[in-house]
């Protein structure tokens, strides 16, 4: 009877985590993934931060003038007992322009390129279904990439909740960048 008191207690924690994931997406400014991504139910936390290059503990000002190999990207943690991967997925691909080989939209530089981060396979299958899906009803090539993750490094405090701390600056960036525009011309729709 203690020994399977024992085993619950210590199960417990084990199981209770399993169903939160985490995922790491870079799709152009990190201020507009953090956005998307916080108002969908299911979404525990967001954080903006750098990924895949070389230098540890990046600055902004070190990732965007491209000598780091870091691109900016969301650190997403979900859910999947109520919002699955496939949903964070669709979100992703109908939020940015996967057609964009230089950036995003006004953002250009390898730092403001789309990408999924992860070593697994589950996830990389998912996404490639998606990019698959994308590529039949387009003719333009998916230039969205799939790195392996090697670390992320959360972005200077100024970066965390940006459109919630500055909602002028950061709805005129997100106007003037065509970002909007853009995704309505695009016209992808993964159901």
């Amino acid at each position: 009877m203690i020994f399977r008191l024992f085993l619950f207690l210590f199960l417990l924690p084990i199981t209770a985590y399993a169903k939160i994931n985490t995922i790491y997406l870079a799709g152009g400014c990190f201020w507009c993934v953090e956005e998307v991504y916080e108002k969908l139910k299911g979404v525990i936390d967001v954080r903006s931060g750098y990924s895949g290059g070389h230098v540890e503990n990046p600055t902004y000002q070190e990732v965007v003038k491209g000598d780091t190999g870091h691109i900016e990207v969301a650190e997403i943690i979900f859910d999947s007992d109520i919002v699955s991967l496939d949903k964070i997925i669709r979100v992703f691909f109908v939020n940015i322009d996967p057609f964009d080989s230089v950036g995003q939209f006004c953002d250009k530089g390898y730092s403001y390129k789309s990408a999924l981060f992860s070593n697994d396979q589950i996830v990389i299958d998912r996404f490639n279904f998606y990019i698959d899906k994308i590529q039949e009803n387009h003719k333009q090539k998916v230039e969205t990439m799939i790195l392996p993750f090697k670390n992320f490094y959360v972005a200077e405090e100024y970066h965390q909740d940006y459109y919630k701390k500055n909602p002028i600056r950061y709805t005129y960036y997100k106007y003037s960048c065509g970002r909007e525009q853009r995704i309505k011309q695009l016209k992808i729709n993964l159901g």
